[in-house]
């Protein structure tokens, strides 16, 4: 009895599909005459060609486009405390512009940012400076940690696409909390560097002479590395955000829509102010 060394009826899994679409699609674009860059449009033509909607071109594309801006190469310090900037980037259902005024509501009511700048497709937002805003990020109010308000800035960017849906994308810069990690790392560095050079003067060995730079070294390093936590709370929060808007539940109120930014500041702050000491005496 002989068995077909390739099957008649063969089933493929994810990883093999994802081999042979790649590996299609190289086929077909070698028959081409490509240059070494395209357009958006060329793309989509492209797309079109092999059968792919443009709502999963346009969108991988988008992602592409952030990956790109985010995810640099990195030099030996980037390798040890992580990237200046992160991303999180969603596919919703949804109107692009009720999606911006929900995402504004969100920000600037939940997580305790304030509009930095507006751009035609997005948002960019800052950490929220007055009293209210610091008495509910040190306190931990609603069991929240604030971790946005870490980020020296967050943009969102919203693109719609076709039939309902749009590519929305949160962008954080963390170059302020790198710096400040690298700052404590070079600190240990400098105190562990200063006992060793007073060691060596005072003429102690030299195997104990470098304890302290070694210290220093290795504390500098952990100090430094620690950046990657804050990296990672922030992520997850922008992951969070995005699937709260993925599964509908931001939604700014009917009579708060429009007018984020708008209406009487003192009298915010004092509505703020009485809901922390309700919480408190509940």
């Amino acid at each position: 009895m002989t068995h077909d060394l390739v099957p008649r009826d063969p089933k493929f899994d994810r990883k093999a599909l994802e081999r042979i679409i790649h590996r299609a699609a190289e086929l077909h674009t070698g028959q081409k005459d490509l240059a070494e860059q395209l357009t958006q449009e060329d793309v989509l033509e492209l797309g079109k060609e092999v059968g792919i909607p443009p709502r999963y071109l346009q969108q991988a594309m988008m992602e592409e486009r952030t990956r790109a801006e985010t995810f640099k190469p990195g030099n030996f310090v980037t390798n040890i405390t992580g990237p200046k900037r992160i991303s999180a980037s969603r596919t919703v259902v949804g109107e692009a512009g009720k999606l911006k005024e929900a995402l504004d509501y969100w920000m600037t009511t939940v997580e305790l940012l304030m509009v930095k700048r507006r751009y035609p497709d997005g948002t960019s937002f800052e950490r929220r400076k007055d009293i209210v805003a610091s008495m509910k990020r040190g306190m931990g109010l609603g069991g929240r940690r604030y971790d946005l308000s870490r980020a020296k800035d967050i943009q969102t960017r919203i693109e719609p696409l076709e039939d309902g849906w749009s590519h929305v994308t949160l962008v954080a810069d963390l170059s302020n909390s790198r710096a400040e990690h690298i700052a404590g790392g070079a600190s240990l560095l400098g105190v562990g560097a200063a006992g060793t050079t007073v060691g060596i003067v005072l003429g102690v060995a030299i195997p104990v002479a470098i304890i302290p730079v070694a210290a220093g070294m290795a504390g500098g390093y952990a100090a430094a590395r620690a950046n990657r936590s804050t990296l990672e709370r922030v992520q997850l929060n922008m992951e969070q955000v995005l699937d709260k808007l993925e599964r509908g539940e931001i939604s700014p109120p009917k009579s708060k829509q429009g007018a984020v930014d708008g209406g009487d500041f003192v009298k915010k702050i004092a509505s703020e102010i009485r809901e922390i000491g309700r919480q408190f005496t509940d």
